[in-house]
């Protein structure tokens, strides 16, 4: 009979001594205090927060929108970072003493994964700060980390900031993240449109079953039938590190935010080619409009062909198909990031259509840190699920699709039942009990 399904003293009576110790460690990680987060009135903060953070660099840069909590008092000992390819996503509590509520705040960052070291360093600072507050010797900081980061950067971790450090599994976090957002926090699900722009849908009873588009460096589909059942049923490795290298390729940018700002000032007809520039009109037949893309860059080469043609026979250059009169004809940065926005969007829209056609799912959620909130990127992902569908399908995002592992990681460290609607049941040991106890059993 495994040990974590049977009560401390009715082990103690078994155990030896050192086993009876180990059992008291396992039960202790398992269950670490009364860390329990009070939801209860919790909204999303629009104005920056009250204190900066301690880190200003290139390579930090703040989620925004933390999350209020008015009725939490409790002290909070553990922090959640989410390591992906691109970027760390950390999330951690801080109380606000002068406050009239004496609540707290979750606080949302990110760091470039390149850049590790500056993840560390901060999380070296919420150690000292949670040390100096409440004494090193009670209730010991811990991370709770996931993403593949989680095991490729855990020594290095464990060695520059010696606190315990908790694996938890990718998926599930992301799951447990989403249903978190999804039922405990007010306003942080809306659906968008050109013309409605964001609208905040009534909360249902019924959130199961949905698909996750979880868009980071790649793209995960993941079917969530229940509370803790998913199943990843597939994916495209044309995400948003995909988005990121071309740009970087083309362009010589380095940050993400500033291709965004390019494509939000760019033209993709610079660079695509569009129906109109086939058809000359509207296809009405078969409903594409002239502005409809028929072929991502497929204006380039024809471009590029049409400058040397006219350079060699030395006449001038009369129409917007050549743009410039070298023979090496360039094109603007602004225009190619607005185009790779759309291609890549437009085709993880596709696909994850087609993936919820596969599985009998109504409801599309899209996450990730490829979004940031992007008026352009939303509104492409949610046309495309649109007109896939004929609009029986919808598409919902997330205020901080970004940090649903983080989220998820960070709530693993919570006892069964804790919130408003039960939203995450069956809590599971940690995965480093877990592992003590399959070694015992073995």
């Amino acid at each position: 009979m495994s040990s974590v399904n049977r009560h401390p003293a009715e082990l103690a009576t078994e155990l030896s001594p050192a086993e009876a110790r180990v059992d008291r460690i396992e039960e202790a990680i398992a269950n670490p205090g009364a860390v329990k987060i009070n939801v209860k009135g919790a909204f999303i903060v629009d104005e920056p927060p009250p204190s900066k953070s301690p880190v200003e660099t290139d390579g930090v840069h703040s989620g925004g929108r933390d999350i209020r909590l008015p009725h939490h008092t409790g002290v909070v000992s553990h922090v959640a970072v989410d390591i992906g390819g691109s970027l760390a996503k950390l999330v951690y509590f801080t109380r606000e003493l002068d406050s009239g509520d004496n609540g707290g705040r979750l606080n949302f960052l990110n760091f470039e994964t390149h850049r590790i070291e500056l993840c560390i360093d901060f999380i070296r600072q919420l150690k000292e700060e949670h040390e100096r507050v409440n004494g090193s010797s009670r209730n010991e900081l811990c991370i709770m980390a996931t993403g593949g980061g989680a095991f490729k950067y855990y020594d290095q971790m464990k060695k520059e900031l010696n606190v315990n450090i908790l694996q938890e599994d990718e998926m599930q976090c992301l799951i447990m993240g989403l249903d978190f957002f999804i039922t405990e926090i007010p306003n942080e699900v809306f659906t968008y449109s050109e013309t409605e722009n964001m609208q905040f849908p009534e909360s249902r009873p019924d959130i199961y079953p949905y698909l996750l588009v979880n868009i980071g460096s790649g793209v995960s589909m993941i079917k969530v039938s229940g509370p803790r059942q998913f199943e990843r049923v597939g994916g495209t490795h044309l995400g948003g590190g995909t988005f990121w290298g071309i740009m970087s390729l083309l362009t010589g940018a380095r940050t993400f935010d500033e291709m965004l700002a390019m494509a939000d000032s760019g033209d993709n007809a610079g660079v695509d080619m569009l129906v109109g520039d086939i058809y000359g009109m509207d296809y009405t037949k078969i409903g594409l409009k002239s502005t409809a893309i028929a072929s991502t860059f497929g204006k380039v080469l024809r471009m590029k062909r049409a400058a040397e043609k006219h350079a060699e026979d030395g006449e001038g250059l009369g129409d917007d198909e050549t743009r410039q009169q070298d023979p090496n004809v360039t094109f603007r940065a602004e225009d190619m990031s607005r185009s790779l926005l759309f291609a890549i969007s437009n085709n993880i829209g596709q696909i994850a259509y087609l993936q919820s056609e596969k599985h009998q799912v109504k409801h599309i959620y899209f996450g990730g840190s490829f979004i940031r909130g992007h008026r352009q990127t939303i509104n492409t992902l949610s046309y495309a699920i649109k007109f896939w569908s004929k609009g029986e399908k919808q598409a919902y995002f997330l205020r901080h699709e970004g940090y649903l592992g983080a989220v998820g990681a960070f709530l693993q460290r919570q006892p069964m039942n804790w919130g408003r609607r039960n939203s995450i049941r069956e809590t599971e040991p940690p995965r480093a009990v877990r592992d003590v106890v399959q070694k015992q059993e073995d």
